[in-house]
């Protein structure tokens, strides 16, 4: 958990859980980030597969050619506005989102040995990312409200 800049508590494994329900089939895990910033973004590992077939691609398309697809683009723009729309406040709300290519680590620490996401190394290790996400203007590689 965290407070964003505004004090506001974020109760990220509620949040987190209802995220990755609302983006299935699509994502296949999230890690919550803006501690101190002034609002709530996520850096998603999507599910290449079934993003591929989202994207009418073939199976030599890479992932970074998968995320960058216009529909995959779109719907995942699509998920996060229908989100918001259920948040109830600052805590609740995800503002932006970037696609992962790279699925998280576990020789990075990104992974635990029982196959559960270890947030504060995913946050650490692509830090370069997190930035992005409150980058102004927003950068093209951000999915934005």
């Amino acid at each position: 958990d965290f407070k964003l800049s505004t004090g506001t508590w974020v109760s990220v494994g509620p949040l987190r859980g209802r995220f990755i329900d609302h983006f299935a089939p699509y994502a296949r895990d999230v890690v919550l980030a803006g501690p101190d910033r002034d609002h709530i973004g996520a850096l998603v590992f999507p599910d290449i597969e079934a993003c591929r077939k989202l994207a009418g691609l073939g199976a030599d398309a890479t992932p970074d050619v998968i995320i960058a697809s216009p529909k995959v683009r779109a719907t995942f723009a699509e998920l996060l506005a229908t989100l918001a729309t259920h948040a109830q406040g600052s805590s609740t709300r995800v503002a932006r989102l970037a696609l992962m290519a790279a699925p998280p680590s576990m020789d990075a620490g990104e992974m635990t040995d029982k196959g559960s996401i270890n947030q504060r190394s995913v946050l650490g290790n692509r830090a370069a990312l997190v930035e992005q996400l409150y980058a102004e203007p927003v950068p093209e590689t951000v999915i934005s409200l």
